[in-house]
């Protein structure tokens, strides 16, 4: 199984060291992955020391991300973002991305989590099988 360990300060400066590690993942994992981290600097407080973990992948069917900072108190919730707000949409794009996610929370930690599941892709039908296509206006 695929498994990923960093241990990060969270600062503006991490979310592209992140992503530099995810870039054998797919596009949702690096976003969700990164929306998470994000999370951690605004919420939690820039240069919190934080642990990002990453489980599975696309052979494994799944992605699980965890975020796991020192701030046990600190819960996230999905708020509703209007047109005008600058920030307030990392979770909604989190919770439409992420076939689950939630909070873990300890004495002492709290852990912000969310699975993605990679679904087969369908492939072209071959020339061989394709249907023909009608001819218009002939």
């Amino acid at each position: 199984m695929t498994h990923l360990e960093l241990h990060l300060l969270a600062t503006p400066r991490a979310t592209p060291e992140l992503r530099h590690h995810l870039r054998d993942h797919t596009y949702e994992v690096r976003l969700c992955a990164t929306e998470l981290l994000t999370n951690a600097i605004e919420h939690v407080g820039e240069g919190t020391p934080v642990t990002v973990r990453v489980i599975g992948g696309q052979a494994h069917g799944r992605t699980r991300i965890e975020v796991t900072d020192s701030d046990p108190l600190t819960a996230p919730a999905l708020l509703p973002a209007t047109e005008t707000e600058e920030s307030g949409r990392g979770l909604a794009l989190l919770d439409a991305l992420a076939d689950r996610w939630g909070v873990d929370q300890g004495p002492d930690r709290k852990t912000v989590w969310c699975e993605i599941a990679h679904h087969a892709l369908h492939e072209e039908p071959s020339p061989r099988t394709a249907l023909p296509m009608p001819l218009m206006g002939l």
